[in-house]
């Protein structure tokens, strides 16, 4: 499932430079998650690195858009042709 970024943003920008995919850019008022680009860290780490350093929790799963561990393999590797796959052990499946 994707994340999205919540109308409490204040703007700080912290989550921007945090994101693997550079799935984050800011928008008019708010920053925003570009789905397409979102793997919620899948790959890369246990924890989704944004929710992580937003100081006031406006990162949150986008239950509009749930996906697989399946999809994330899929989307991973659509944007890092042959690159492994690291930190998969939240989703309980054996790297691949």
């Amino acid at each position: 499932m994707a994340l999205k970024i919540i109308e409490d943003c204040i703007a700080c920008g912290a989550c921007e430079p945090e994101c693997p995919n550079s799935a984050i850019s800011e928008g008019q008022d708010i920053y925003i998650i570009d789905l397409g680009h979102c793997t919620e860290c899948f790959g890369f780490y246990a924890t989704q690195q944004c929710a992580d350093v937003c100081p006031v929790e406006s990162c949150v799963q986008d239950d509009e858009h749930a996906e697989t561990r399946e999809d994330l393999v899929a989307k991973f590797q659509d944007l890092y042709p042959g690159r492994a796959l690291e930190n998969t052990d939240k989703w309980n499946a054996p790297v691949l």
